[in-house]
């Protein structure tokens, strides 16, 4: 059956789905081209259907597939952005990666492989998963590729900065620890985002200071607002290379109930999306969309967001490939909004919190 894809620029799109129907055919991220359709991809979305180190609600393997079936509702053109990012670069889905559900270093291994391989060609990745694991190995291709260590954003209702969980040392909760003691984060330049909950003890905050992080808790969100979150993140990063990791269980459970470890109080979809949003013109060079666990989904609640999450750091990756650096060098509150409102279309443009408007200040 032919496949009625939009093309422009020389790109090839998603299945026209005026033509055929969204429900229709099989599922790839936003139906967009396999990646062997294509002949090169600027950004590449793959699954990993990996959920071996999850520690309390498994299911997250099947996160991937889940993504990609609610993202049948997105559309070419993000009116957010004003742009249609499948048609500034090129976008194909690589399928999913083929990893050992029962031997997590021998996972690790394939997952760090298969996604330098996917970036050889200059590529950037938004990874779909499975569980937060999978960042380690993500965050190292991602250093290696940029050949220094990244900055990262963590969007999460948890630190992921354990040592040890019975004994193991690879879980969901550990990656950023072993990557911090690996040195391919830019400890500089690391922030968590969202973070809310009881923890074991002082001493979790305390090793997570002591590693470097910034936390901006889901209250601060809350109370400070939005632009402001934006503006202090945006202050200490600059345009280091930026890594992107997005458990969706930074969203409250009424957002997104489909996760494995979910915590009461969190930030709202809108909320999260207008963040990522904000981070326009920042040097991104890879990201995930982890802790997706269909069995405890509601109507997609938790498919959909994320897969709106998703659309957002494609948009990002593309907008950054066409408008280069025109909002890198934006720093603090005032620049970031001026950034954020310029280049929104007539009716979509968001007004500053009243908070912001009231005169609170960083």
């Amino acid at each position: 059956m032919e496949e009625l894809r939009i093309e422009a620029n020389g790109n090839l799109g998603p299945i026209d789905s005026s033509r055929i129907p969204r429900y229709a055919g099989a599922a790839t991220y936003a139906r967009l081209p396999r990646l062997d359709q294509v002949a090169k991809a600027d950004v590449t979305l793959v699954g990993v259907p990996f959920d071996s180190g999850v520690s309390y609600r498994p299911g997250a393997r099947f996160g991937s597939n889940h993504i990609r079936e609610a993202s049948r509702l997105l559309r070419p053109y993000n009116p957010a952005w004003d742009v249609s990012p499948f048609e500034n670069i090129q976008v194909a889905d690589a399928g999913d990666m083929a990893v050992n559900p029962f031997n997590i270093n021998e996972a690790i291994e394939t997952i760090q492989q298969n996604a330098l391989d996917l970036t050889a060609s200059g590529s950037k990745l938004v990874t779909l998963g499975g569980d937060h694991t999978i960042a380690l190995p993500l965050l190292r291709a991602a250093a290696e590729r940029a050949g220094e260590p990244v900055a990262m954003l963590h969007f999460d209702a948890h630190l992921d900065t354990w040592d040890t969980y019975f004994g193991a040392e690879y879980t969901h909760g550990t990656p950023f620890r072993r990557a911090v003691e690996e040195g391919i984060l830019d400890t500089e330049a690391i922030s968590h985002i969202g973070t809310r909950g009881p923890l074991y003890g002082k001493k979790d905050l305390d090793d997570d200071h002591r590693f470097g992080f910034g936390i901006v808790t889901s209250a601060d969100v809350y109370y400070q607002g939005v632009l402001e979150t934006v503006a202090k993140v945006r202050d200490r990063i600059g345009n280091r290379p930026l890594y992107i990791s997005v458990d969706i269980d930074v969203l409250d459970p009424a957002h997104a109930p489909g996760t494995g470890t979910p915590e009461a109080g969190g930030i709202t979809s809108r909320e999260l999306l207008e963040i990522i949003r904000g981070f326009r013109g920042m040097n991104l060079v890879g990201a995930d969309v982890v802790e997706v666990a269909p069995a405890y989904d509601h109507a997609d609640i938790t498919g959909v967001a994320a897969s709106h999450v998703a659309y957002e750091l494609v948009t990002l990756m593309a907008d950054r490939a066409v408008e280069g650096d025109r909002f890198g060098a934006a720093t603090g509150y005032a620049a970031q909004a001026l950034g954020q409102e310029s280049r929104r279309p007539a009716g979509f443009a968001t007004p500053a919190s009243p908070r912001v408007q009231s005169g609170v200040s960083q």
